[in-house]
């Protein structure tokens, strides 16, 4: 696979790192569980959920074969968790005007979760793709 494939994640990626490091002093704090669904999580949710499913799009040609869209999906996730939990240290740590934040990894990891669901639903199940074991 070429790097022609992966520029729409990587891009992604960047983007995320640029928003999650510009100076936050307006965007609301969470307190607590209940502020669970304060626009922040909402952005949250769409970052690392674009993450995860462009990562699974980039290797959609590999995904024919069942035991590729495991490890692929498994990695895909592994991913944009480990991005999340980057972007909160580097906000914890070294961005300016921004803190780490619990909630905001856990709507990180459950951005993941659902970028994944978003491309199973609309890639995977949309085009009746049958998998087969390829030993």
């Amino acid at each position: 696979m070429g790097l022609k494939k992966l520029w729409p994640p990587i891009v992604w990626a960047l983007l995320i790192l640029l928003l999650t490091g510009i100076p936050g002093n307006y965007v609301p704090k969470t307190i607590s569980f209940l502020d669970w669904a304060s626009p922040d999580k909402i952005v949250h949710f769409i970052l690392f959920g674009g993450q995860t499913f462009l990562i699974l799009f980039a290797f959609r040609d590999k995904l024919s074969d069942k035991k590729y869209l495991q490890k692929i999906a498994i990695s895909a996730i592994t991913i944009g968790v480990a991005y999340g939990l980057l972007t909160e240290i580097l906000q914890a740590y070294i961005f300016v005007g921004r803190d780490g934040n619990l909630f905001d990894f856990v709507a990180d990891f459950l951005g993941a979760l659902l970028g994944f669901l978003a491309f199973y639903l609309l890639y995977i199940k949309k085009t009746n793709r049958n998998y087969v074991d390829k030993d």
